[in-house]
């Protein structure tokens, strides 16, 4: 049976998230709504991250079986189906068994911060604006102390299905997207529901002076959810990249 891959983008602003929910708009619901259409039968997706309500992708990536042999234009019919808010980038059929979440390494995440006074009507919705106060230095020891294998266990909801809290850190960074954009990005095997953006607003109190730089990283020592900071908005969030083997 064949296995197809699917290369994805989407602005999260008008979904309900990734995942499919009756009477919701959400990115899997239009995606095999769009599906069926083309293969003329329902199929199901895998998704390596699924994302929440707000968040945008830039790299995302799904899968699903299929006993019908896909049409070599895949991604252009469900490009013409599907809404402008999501990109088809690439349908391609895969090696027998691939599985999009289960087969990933890593994943990537960034979070877009407009560091600046005045708003940027282009950015609303695609960046957190952020008038305040940056102490970079802070953040870049902060993002330092995030590489390598921690408990995260402060920045993830206490009403979870999560079991485990170790979450190992390939690469953390802040980048200058142009003048005034602050990104935070950062790779791991896999993430908890809500990590990065509870990371992004923690180490926003440590930019303003109102945490320490050797607090934040106490955190990751396994402290409850009540020590970390407040959890940054979702529309400044991307999933950048998902990682396979090749």
């Amino acid at each position: 049976m064949p296995t197809v891959r699917l290369d994805i983008e989407y602005d999260g602003s008008g979904f309900r998230g990734w995942a499919r929910q009756p009477g919701l708009r959400t990115v899997q619901g239009e995606l095999e709504t769009a599906l069926a259409t083309v293969l003329r039968e329902k199929v199901e997706l895998t998704v390596a991250g699924r994302t929440d309500t707000g968040v945008h992708a830039r790299g995302q990536v799904a899968s699903f079986d299929t006993p019908a042999e896909p049409p070599p234009d895949l991604a252009r019919s469900l490009n013409g189906l599907g809404p402008d808010d999501i990109g088809v980038t690439a349908a391609a059929v895969v090696s027998g068994g691939f599985d999009a979440r289960r087969d990933a390494r890593s994943r990537t995440y960034r979070y877009r911060l407009l560091a600046r006074r005045a708003p940027n009507p282009f950015e609303q919705g695609r960046a957190l604006w952020w008038p305040h106060k940056v102490d970079r230095e802070a953040l870049d020891a902060c993002a330092t102390a995030l590489v390598g294998t921690h408990d995260f266990t402060a920045f993830t909801p206490t009403q979870t299905d999560h079991v485990r809290f170790d979450r190992d850190i390939h690469n953390a960074t802040w980048l200058e997207e142009g003048a005034d954009i602050l990104a935070f990005e950062i790779t791991a095997d896999a993430f908890m529901r809500n990590m990065v953006r509870a990371l992004v607003g923690t180490q926003l109190e440590v930019a303003s002076g109102r945490r320490s730089v050797d607090s934040f990283a106490a955190l990751l020592e396994g402290a409850h959810r009540s020590e970390g900071g407040d959890t940054a908005p979702p529309h400044g969030l991307y999933l950048q990249s998902v990682s396979y083997e090749s």
